[in-house]
């Protein structure tokens, strides 16, 4: 029996919590709270909750009608392992509002296999391109 829940509902989420949880990733080092706050009032969210407390977080980019960007999927470090980001990005993707998407991405580093068994793959670099900005736009 699981001991904690997926939650979509975007008020529950928990700034406070989540916000250095970014601040200090890979992907996100030294991000400003403001910009953090933003992006996830912007944004499609689940966030995982044992009791009140947040233990997981996950973000979904969208125009919720043919593309999604998943990130700032993010699990408290001590209770890994047990599915908590994989049940996130499955409710993400099993939203009824994301059903005529034509496309997800997302960019990971270290996990891999928690994506690949719910369908993602590696991209053709022949077709994706990126740009990426000066960190000094957006880190404090």
């Amino acid at each position: 029996m699981l001991d904690w829940v997926i939650s979509m509902d975007p008020n529950r989420i928990q700034l406070d919590v989540v916000y250095p949880w970014l601040r200090e990733s890979y992907w996100s080092t030294g991000i400003r709270r403001d910009i953090v706050e933003r992006a996830f009032a912007n944004s499609m969210v689940a966030g995982a909750y044992r009791g009140e407390v947040q233990i997981g977080v996950a973000r979904v980019v969208t125009d919720r009608a043919t593309f999604a960007w998943l990130c700032d999927v993010f699990v408290d470090p001590s209770i890994r392992g047990q599915g908590i980001a994989r049940a996130m990005v499955s409710a993400l993707l099993a939203h009824p509002e994301l059903a005529t998407l034509r496309r997800w991405c997302l960019g990971t580093r270290d996990a891999h296999e928690v994506y690949r068994p719910l369908g993602f793959g590696a991209v053709d670099p022949a077709i994706w391109m990126q740009y990426l900005p000066s960190p000094a736009n957006w880190r404090a």
